[in-house]
C-alpha cells in the first residue's frame, strides 16, 4: 500500500525539502483537495484494473477435488472384455479403459485411442491409426499389439465374452506398432460401434490362462489407459465390495483430468442411495427411479436421457408348458396395461413400446401389429383355447393328456422372475394384478441383480423374465434374437428360434444400404411380433442425479448409462479465472 510517510523517508533530501516547502505553502483546504485527487486517481486505477480483469476473464475449471458416486449393484469384472452384462462393471470400465473410438455427447462416434480411421470403398476393411505415446496406467506403452490381443481374447470362446458375436468373422491385422487393419467377411455397417470397446493391456493379461481369466485380480484392480486409475478397494466382513477409489491419470493422452479423485460406493437399494446423497455422503447417484426423483434435495441436477433400451417380459417356453401355448402368450399381451405402467409406476418418464426396434431407430415401423390393452379379448382367447376355471378358485386350468394317456389338470400358473430393484418389482406386481384378472396365476420371484444373472439368466432357468435390453443407435437385433444366441453369453432371453427371422437378421447385417437394412428389420419385426416371444413394455428415460457443485457435464444422447463418463476428464469441482477464449 502507498505511504506518504514512507515516500518522503526514502526520497533524496533536496527533493524532499522542496516537496515539504510546497506542502507547507498549501492551505488546509488545498491539502484536502490534493488528498482527494490522489484517492480518486488510485480508486479509478484499481477500478479500471478490476473491470478489465473481469471483462477479459471468466470462471474456468481448475485441478483438485473429489467426486463420490453411489452405484446400484456391485462390480465383478472391471474388464471391458466381460463388463457388458453388469451396469457397475460398465460404469467403472468407462473411466479405466479407452477404445479405438468412443461415443460423443450426441451419440455419434469419435476417434479415441485412434487418431483417425479409414473405411474402404467396399465397406469391408477398417484401418485405424493410433496416437503416439499413449501410456498404460503402469507406465508401459500402448501399441497395436494390445489391440490385437484384446480382439483375439474377445473372439476366443474360452474367455466367454458377451460381445464375442460382434467380432466373429473379423480378421485383426497389425500393420505396424501404430496401425491396425480389420477385415470383414461381409459388410457390417454397425461395425464402427464395436470399436468403442475398451482395450486391455497385453503385458498384464497374456500369461493368464482362460480358466483363470474370471478369477484374476486385475478384474477388480484394473490397469487401463483411461482418465482414471485404480487406487484401492474396500470390502466388508463378508467379502462384499463396498467402495472403490480411483485417482486421476496424469499421463492421460487427452490431458490430466480436473477432478483429482473418484470414489464409488456400492448399494443394493436405491432408497439407501438417496439417503446417502441427501446426507451429503455422495455427490451423485448412478441410477434414479422416477419414484425417488422427488426425494432428492434441491442441490442436485437431475439429468434425463433417452437411451436405446427397453424392458419386456421374455417367455422361456423351454421351462414352461403353459408358455409353450401361443394362445397364453397372446392373452398375456392383451391383458397388459402398458400405459398405466408408464403413468403410475414410472411417473411418465418412459414411452410404451411394442417392438424390439424402438422409434427413431433404423428399421422401426409403426405399421406393425399392436396388442392393445383388451382384457376381455384376453379372457375370450383363454376360454376358447380350453383354459377355464374348473375348481372355482379364480384361476384357470386346462385338461390335458399325459404320457400315459391319462387326463390331468394343468394349472395356468407362471413364475415371473425379476430383480428386487423397487421399480421393476413394482412393475412385476402390477403385471401380476393385470394377468390374474383374466385368470392367470402369477408367482413373482424377485432376486438381486447378481442372483438373477448367475442363477437365472446364465443357465436360462426361468419361465418368464422381466428384464431390460440395451440397443444402440445403429440397431443390430442379432445378439438379442438370433437362434445362435440362445445360450450364455448370448442375449436371446426368449430363446427365440425362427429360421426366417435368423435369415433376415443375417442379411440385414451385410447390407450397406440403410434402406435395405430398414426393410429387413421391418420384416423381422412383423415376424417376431406374430410369434409372440415376449411382452414388450416400455423404454424408460435414464435419470441420474449429480450435485450442482460438479460442473462440466455435457451430454445430449447416450447409448448406455456408462456413457455419461465419456468426457469425465472435463468434469470439475474447483475453479479459477482464466482468459476468455475468444480474446
Amino acid at each position: 500500500m502507498f505511504s506518504i510517510k514512507k515516500f518522503f523517508s526514502e526520497t533524496k533530501p533536496a527533493f524532499r525539502e522542496k516537496v515539504f516547502c510546497i506542502w507547507r505553502l498549501l492551505s488546509a483546504r488545498e491539502r484536502l483537495f490534493v488528498f482527494s485527487l490522489c484517492a480518486v486517481i488510485t480508486i479509478a486505477s484499481f477500478s479500471w484494473f478490476f473491470l478489465y480483469y473481469f471483462k477479459n476473464t471468466e470462471i474456468g475449471p481448475d485441478f483438485g477435488g473429489k467426486y463420490t458416486e453411489a452405484i446400484l449393484g456391485e462390480p465383478r469384472y472391471i474388464n471391458s472384455v466381460l463388463a457388458q452384462t453388469n451396469d457397475a462393471d460398465r460404469d467403472l470400465s468407462a473411466i479405466i479403459f479407452s477404445g479405438l473410438t468412443k461415443y460423443n455427447k450426441s451419440g455419434g462416434i469419435d476417434p479415441d485411442l485412434a487418431e483417425k480411421y479409414e473405411i474402404s470403398n467396399d465397406g469391408k476393411t477398417y484401418t485405424f491409426y493410433l496416437r503416439k505415446n499413449i501410456k498404460w496406467h503402469d507406465g508401459e506403452d500402448l501399441t497395436a499389439d494390445d489391440i490385437i490381443f484384446t480382439i483375439a481374447t474377445i473372439q476366443n470362446m474360452e474367455y466367454r465374452s458377451p460381445i464375442r458375436i460382434n467380432w466373429q468373422g473379423v480378421i485383426a491385422e497389425k500393420i505396424d506398432n501404430y496401425t491396425i487393419k480389420f477385415s470383414l467377411n461381409n459388410v457390417y455397417t454397425p461395425f464402427l460401434e464395436n470399436t468403442t470397446v475398451g482395450i486391455i493391456p497385453k503385458h498384464i493379461w497374456q500369461d493368464i490362462l482362460p480358466q483363470n481369466f474370471l478369477l484374476a485380480k486385475f478384474n477388480l484392480q484394473p490397469i487401463g489407459s483411461g482418465p482414471y486409475q485404480f487406487k484401492k478397494l474396500q470390502k466388508d466382513k463378508l467379502g462384499k465390495i463396498i467402495s472403490m477409489e480411483f485417482s486421476s491419470f496424469d499421463n492421460y493422452y487427452s490431458g490430466q483430468p480436473y477432478i483429482s479423485a473418484l470414489n464409488f460406493s456400492f448399494y443394493d437399494s436405491p432408497e439407501v442411495m438417496v439417503q446417502i446423497y441427501n446426507n451429503k455422503l455422495a455427490q451423485g447417484i448412478n441410477f434414479l427411479s422416477a419414484e425417488d426423483k422427488n426425494k432428492i434435495k434441491d442441490n442436485a441436477n437431475i439429468y434425463s436421457l433417452k437411451l436405446p433400451r427397453y424392458f419386456a417380459v421374455f417367455f422361456n417356453q423351454n421351462q414352461s408348458v403353459v408358455l409353450a401355448d401361443k394362445n397364453v402368450r397372446l392373452a398375456l399381451n392383451y391383458a397388459t396395461d402398458k400405459r398405466k405402467i408408464v403413468d403410475e409406476i414410472l411417473g411418465g418418464n418412459a414411452e410404451t413400446v411394442n417392438s424390439p426396434i424402438l422409434p427413431d431407430l433404423l428399421g422401426f415401423s409403426s405399421d406393425i401389429k399392436i396388442y392393445d390393452f383388451l382384457p376381455e379379448e384376453a379372457a375370450r382367447i383363454l376360454e376358447e383355447s380350453g383354459w377355464r376355471d374348473f375348481d372355482g378358485d379364480g384361476f384357470r386350468e386346462k385338461k390335458i393328456k399325459n404320457d400315459k394317456k391319462e387326463e390331468e389338470i394343468l394349472p395356468l400358473e407362471i413364475a415371473l422372475a425379476t430383480t428386487n430393484w423397487p421399480e421393476l418389482f413394482n412393475v412385476a406386481e402390477f403385471l401380476k394384478k393385470n394377468w390374474e384378472q383374466v385368470g392367470v396365476k402369477i408367482v413373482v420371484d424377485a432376486k438381486s441383480i447378481g442372483e438373477i444373472q448367475q442363477e437365472y439368466i446364465k443357465p436360462r432357468k426361468y419361465q418368464a423374465l422381466l428384464f431390460g435390453q440395451i440397443l444402440s443407435y445403429l440397431p443390430d437385433p442379432f445378439s438379442f434374437w438370433h437362434s445362435s444366441q440362445k445360450k450364455d453369453p448370448g442375449l436371446n432371453l426368449s430363446l427365440y428360434d425362427n429360421r426366417n427371422a435368423d435369415k433376415l437378421l443375417e442379411e440385414a447385417r451385410q447390407m450397406v444400404s440403410e434402406e435395405g437394412r430398414a426393410k429387413k428389420y421391418e420384416e423381422f419385426q412383423n415376424l417376431l411380433i406374430s410369434d409372440i416371444p415376449a411382452v414388450f413394455l416400455y423404454s424408460p428415460h435414464y435419470l441420474y442425479a449429480v450435485s450442482n457443485k460438479i460442473m462440466g457435464i455435457n451430454i445430449d444422447k447416450a447409448v448406455t448409462p456408462s456413457q455419461r463418463f465419456s468426457d469425465i476428464n472435463k468434469w470439475y469441482i474447483e475453479t479459477k479465472r482464466v482468459k476468455k477464449e475468444n480474446l
